[in-house]
Formats: structure tokens, C-alpha cells, sequence
């Protein structure tokens, strides 16, 4: 018979399970500890736990996910996986010291292995878009966009279809590894194994690959590996953090990489961002109990560049000019775009803080 620590942390987790929430957060405070789940990209108060029973809380879900019990003066990371309502979830946990206590955040990742393509975005053309640069044998292909934001979910809804249509031999290197796929190659990137990107990706590129999915090019050394893999006849995805996919093509440029490598190997750089669809019971202002009904609440827009436009952005890195003018659809034109067809709500502006028309 489960103890009462047991029996809430079941329920906390079902809870959030249940509500789809992408986050579960327990956070001390002087007296007590608050109960959070990050919904649809908002924290929402679910509960107050007292003190004694946050720390047990915390302990236990430690020792679930191998952590040292015992530790409370430093952060720590772990993961176990769990199932509920018929579903298995990974669970990546983090504890954090605070001012009262421990701090622990539980990452909630359904092992679902991808969406349905016409589900990944508001505008169907746009993933059709990225999608048909998967079907090419070689080239670089980057998703970039701010944490939360769906690179996981539309790399692994690519990845899959690749590996369903094409056959394809699929080997990715992750850090985390955060959905498991049986049809894919994956490899857990451990720096303190001595197994970082750039020796996985040396390691892959011997295991006679088609397509070399990369969790992040993060550095020099990523990147250049990343393009050369490209030139020698190699699909390659990754992930990038900047701020638009002007952003991207700049940085991989100041990573080292010469211009004449990127205009043979980037086939097309993405930026998305999740945004809030209108309810059509509650207009604007979704109340949160909507959540419970199962629809979908949020979609992702993408700003893609490729073709002229991506080679305007190479050719004005090349002559030393300034960004050139952006003639195709931006982040900032799409949501205006969604709201003018009443999808999205006015607020949406506020992700690209009114940016340009």
C-alpha cells in the first residue's frame, strides 16, 4: 500500500499529465512550498504543500530518478520515466538551492514520437515547405527558436516522416536524449565520458549515415563539423539559439564558417514560436479549465528562409552590407497574419514585441 508521499507525488504527476502540462514546479517559501504547472506556456497555481511534506516530496522523487538523496547544497539532475492514463512520460528533473530550500523542476516529455505534419503549424504551407528539404540528400538544415518553443516536437515529426517515406538510416546525438525512438539511432551526448557533439558526430559519420540529426550547434567546433558533414554528402539537422534565421546564418558565420560553405550546404533555416489559438467558447481569454476538454490550444508559426532570400542574406554578409530587406514571410507578418483571420488573439503582437510588417 503507497504512503501519503507516494500517493501525492501520483497525483501531482497525473495531474499534470492529465492537464498536459509541460512543467511541474515545487517552490519553497517560508512557511510552505507552492505547487506550479507551467500551462500552455503560463504558470498556473495548482496547490500549497506544507514544509515537511515538500521536502519529503522532493526526496522522494530524488531517490526515484537517482539523485543523492542526501545532497541539498548543490543543483543536481536526473530522469526516470513514468506511465499514466495508458502513456509513457520522461520526466527530467532538476533541483536548484534557494533562499528556504530546494527548488525542483519536472520536465514532462510524452514519449508520443511526432504530430500528424498538418498539425505541427497554423499554416500548413510552411511545414510542407521545411519538410521537402528533408527529401534532399544533403545539405544543412536549422531549427532555431527560444526554449519551449516546439524544436523538439518538429524535429522529431521530421525525422520521423524522413525515416517513414525514405527509409533512411537516422542516427541523432542529443543532450538529452528526451523521446526515445526505436526507428532512429540515438546517441546521449556525456561530456564527463568524453562523448561531446563533436566526437559523436566524427563517431557517426563512420556508422554510414543518411541523415545526422544534431541537438545543438553550440560552438566552433560543432559547427564545423556539422558543415562538413553536409559537404560530404550528408543531410544534417540541428538546432541553433538566435534570434530570428537572419540571426542564424550571422552567427554560424561568426562560429568560423567560411561564406562559400554555407551557400553550398544550407538548404533552409527555420525560427518558430507556439502560439495561443483562439477557444471558440471562450474567445480571447481561454480560462484554464479548458485545458481539460483534450484540444488543442496551442501551434507553432515558422518563419522560413531559403532559396533568394537566403542567398540575399549570404551575398550581404559577403559585401560587408547591413541585414538586407526581409521579402518573405517573418515571425512578425504570420502572426499578424493569424490574427487578421481571427486564429490567434490580439495579444500574440507581444511575442514579437510589434516587430516588423
Amino acid at each position: 500500500m503507497l504512503n501519503e508521499i507516494e500517493q501525492t507525488a501520483n497525483r501531482l504527476l497525473a495531474e499534470a499529465v492529465q492537464r498536459r502540462a509541460s512543467d511541474l514546479h515545487l517552490v519553497p517559501r517560508r512557511r510552505d512550498a507552492a505547487v506550479r504547472l507551467r500551462l500552455d506556456g503560463m504558470l498556473v497555481d495548482v496547490g500549497v504543500l506544507s514544509k515537511e511534506t515538500a521536502e519529503r516530496l522532493i526526496a522522494h522523487f530524488k531517490f526515484l530518478a537517482g539523485m543523492d538523496i542526501g545532497e541539498r547544497r548543490r543543483p543536481q539532475s536526473g530522469a526516470m520515466e513514468v506511465a499514466e492514463f495508458g502513456e509513457t512520460v520522461y520526466l527530467r528533473l532538476s533541483t536548484l538551492p534557494t533562499l528556504y530550500d530546494e527548488s525542483l523542476v519536472i520536465r514532462l516529455l510524452p514519449q508520443r514520437f511526432s504530430l500528424p505534419l498538418r498539425e505541427l503549424s497554423l499554416f500548413f504551407r510552411s511545414t510542407a515547405r521545411l519538410f521537402s528539404f528533408m527529401q534532399h540528400p544533403q545539405g544543412l538544415v536549422l531549427l532555431t527558436g527560444p526554449t519551449g518553443s516546439g524544436k523538439t516536437t518538429t524535429l522529431y515529426t521530421l525525422l520521423d516522416l524522413c525515416q517513414a517515406e525514405r527509409q533512411r538510416n537516422i542516427i541523432t546525438l542529443e543532450d538529452p536524449i528526451e523521446k526515445q525512438n526505436e526507428r532512429l539511432l540515438q546517441v546521449q551526448i556525456n561530456e564527463k565520458a568524453g562523448i561531446t557533439y563533436a566526437a559523436g558526430l566524427k563517431a557517426a559519420l563512420r556508422h554510414d549515415p543518411d541523415v545526422l540529426m544534431v541537438g545543438e550547434i553550440r560552438d566552433h567546433d560543432t559547427a564545423a563539423i556539422a558543415i562538413r558533414s553536409a559537404l560530404s554528402g550528408h543531410l544534417v539537422v540541428s538546432t541553433m539559439h538566435a534570434a530570428d534565421a537572419v540571426g542564424a546564418v550571422y552567427r554560424l558565420h561568426e562560429f568560423g564558417i567560411p561564406l562559400g560553405d554555407l551557400a553550398e550546404t544550407l538548404l533552409a533555416v527555420s525560427a518558430q514560436r507556439l502560439v495561443e489559438l483562439c477557444c471558440p467558447l471562450c474567445g480571447d481569454d481561454c480560462h484554464p479549465s479548458c485545458g481539460r476538454l483534450g484540444r488543442r490550444r496551442r501551434t507553432a508559426v515558422y518563419e522560413l528562409l531559403c532559396g533568394s532570400a537566403l542567398e540575399d542574406v549570404i551575398r550581404s554578409l559577403s559585401n560587408g552590407r547591413g541585414k538586407p530587406k526581409r521579402s518573405y514571410m517573418t515571425l512578425a507578418r504570420l502572426i499578424r497574419k493569424g490574427i487578421a483571420l481571427g486564429y490567434l488573439p490580439v495579444r500574440m503582437l507581444e511575442l514579437v514585441g510589434g516587430g516588423e510588417r
